[in-house]
């Protein structure tokens, strides 16, 4: 059965690899399609394609409007009924989704994960924490090493990811199991990479996202299925 899915994502972000997109730009005496720089809300558009493909019903959110004006109860009201219905969150994870020069509570991104996570009463009943999915965009030259890097151990070819650019709510909700499980590969000595699902939030390369999306959804309900085994954090600091 489909999913209601709420897609978080910072709208322009360019630092993104380049999807060749053409748009008709009008002159007033002609129309003259002309290149476009790709952001993330271009891939919203392909991802928004892959959900319909697979019955499920895609819930967008834009990140156009100022927050540092808004009161904490107009936001929780905005995105409490945007997210209230849904039951996974994907967040698009881009080089510059983070603005450096705004605190993060006055950014969209880390609201709506806590909106996320958090249980919500509404008229129509209360809804769960929803699963969430952090899908990651390569940057300009088609890398994802600015936050994924894999093979990085020759013997046990664990993958790293590098959480110290991401929204705190993000990084607090990954490598969060309560009672993690270690390798034993002789290669580290001091820092045992995790086996299993240690991170209630997953984080996929979008290009294998992409070529399977109903396996990474489904991968992020079974961690939410298991709720209980992670140590969740839910606000913004």
């Amino acid at each position: 059965m489909g999913k209601k899915i709420f897609v978080s994502y910072k709208y322009l972000d360019a630092q993104v690899q380049d999807l060749d997109i053409h748009e008709d730009v009008d002159y007033g005496w002609t129309k003259i399609k002309t290149k476009v720089t790709t952001t993330a809300r271009h891939y919203v558009d392909e991802l928004e394609g892959l959900l319909e493909e697979e019955d499920h019903i895609y819930k967008g959110e834009d990140d156009g409007e100022d927050m540092s004006t808004l009161a904490d109860s107009t936001i929780a009201s905005k995105l409490g009924d945007k997210i209230f219905d849904s039951s996974v969150t994907i967040v698009l994870v881009s080089k510059g989704m983070k603005n450096a020069y705004n605190i993060e509570k006055d950014q969209w991104i880390p609201w709506e994960i806590s909106y996320s996570l958090k249980e919500q009463t509404r008229e129509g009943g209360r809804s769960k924490t929803n699963a969430v999915l952090a899908v990651v965009l390569p940057d300009q030259l088609g890398n994802y090493d600015y936050f994924i890097v894999d093979n990085t151990c020759s013997k046990c070819n664990c993958r790293t990811l590098k959480t110290n650019f991401l929204f705190q709510i993000l990084r607090d909700n990954m490598f969060n199991i309560n009672k993690p499980v270690f390798t034993d590969c002789t290669n580290h000595v001091d820092n045992q990479p995790y086996k299993g699902e240690s991170s209630f939030i997953h984080s996929v390369k979008w290009l294998d996202f992409a070529n399977d999306p109903g396996k990474y959804i489904d991968l992020a309900l079974d961690i939410r299925a298991k709720l209980d085994e992670y140590n969740i954090t839910k606000t913004v600091k």
